[in-house]
């Protein structure tokens, strides 16, 4: 899913460049053609998206997989016997992680999109090696930090999916954005080539998170066990945690054109304790997961030892 999710930063990209192009042309003609194009793929999507299935001449009941030659059981593939009723907004919010992780990326996001709209205006106004770029280069330049989110996102999943730890793996990126977020503030300026590094490495740690809670962890979620298979919480689950983003990417860009006035330094130092906060939300399940792995391996040691046979002689 963090392949699936690059998406996003490559629309950012896109975006940005597209933006900066028409730039020369006047600040109207960034706004118009982007709307225009997304206008003509709003069109294509309502024309050639299938709604379901069985709109393309596919059932569903047809071809279903099998594994070692028995067919997988009904209820894991055939939830049409029985009528799931949606889950509600409040009992959607009840579902254990569901808060920590809405909570968390309402501060993730706050710090997402605080560089994606004011990462262009604040290159233009910093002087990178003595010299100040114009607003096209800016706007050029802004874009590795989506660059640098892809990667994030791809890397994050990787890993979660190889320790199997989403909690773990989300903190430790949004810690990591803290020294990045620093280091990027006070050293970015030396030279283009340190400020291209330190950008690439804040976007991969920033939205490496991001790119976690919104795909694989809004799914693990939205299919909890407390649900008892009720396939309809998805959405609703999903709604919740990217709402709240969401929020907080509003409110990001917006404490900062406030801020912004006082100093830069007071700017990154908001999105420094936003990624703190970020962190410690997920703290609990941090923990959980921490001790699940620790006692994990010690139940598999217990059993080996009951097994052997110097415990079965005495």
């Amino acid at each position: 899913m963090g392949i699936w999710n690059a998406h996003t930063s490559m629309g950012n990209i896109s975006g940005s460049l597209m933006a900066s192009y028409f730039l020369n042309y006047g600040w109207g003609w960034s706004m118009v053609v982007p709307g225009f194009i997304i206008t003509f793929v709003g069109l294509l999507v309502f024309l050639l998206l299938p709604v379901d299935p069985e709109s393309v001449q596919v059932d569903r009941d047809e071809n279903k997989p099998n594994k070692m030659g028995l067919d997988i059981t009904k209820p894991l593939l055939n939830n049409t016997t029985k009528k799931e009723s949606p889950v509600g907004f409040m009992e959607a919010w009840k579902i254990p992680g569901v808060a920590p992780y809405a909570c968390c990326l309402f501060f993730a996001k706050l710090v997402a999109y605080t560089f994606l709209y004011w990462l262009p205006f604040y290159i233009s106004h910093t002087a990178i090696d003595g010299e100040y770029l114009s607003n096209q280069a800016a706007g050029n330049l802004s874009t590795l930090f989506d660059v640098g989110g892809v990667v994030g996102g791809i890397l994050a999943g990787h890993i979660s999916d190889r320790l199997n730890a989403r909690a773990i793996t989300a903190a430790t990126f949004m810690y990591c954005a803290i020294p990045a977020l620093y280091l990027y503030r006070n050293y970015g300026h030396i030279s283009v080539t340190i400020n291209v590094v330190l950008m690439l490495v804040t976007g991969m740690f920033i939205n490496g998170p991001y790119a976690l809670i919104t795909t694989a962890v809004s799914t693990d979620l939205g299919t909890h066990r407390s649900l008892r298979g009720n396939s309809r919480a998805l959405a609703t689950v999903t709604a919740i945690i990217d709402g709240t983003g969401s929020i907080g990417a509003a409110i990001g860009p917006l404490l900062t054109g406030y801020i912004s006035n006082q100093s830069w330094t007071a700017v990154f130092t908001m999105l420094m304790v936003a990624a703190f906060v970020a962190g410690l939300f997920l703290t609990r399940l941090v923990v959980a997961e921490i001790s699940t792995k620790w006692q994990d391996p010690r139940r598999g040691l217990t059993a080996g030892i009951s097994r052997s046979p110097v415990v079965e002689q005495v």
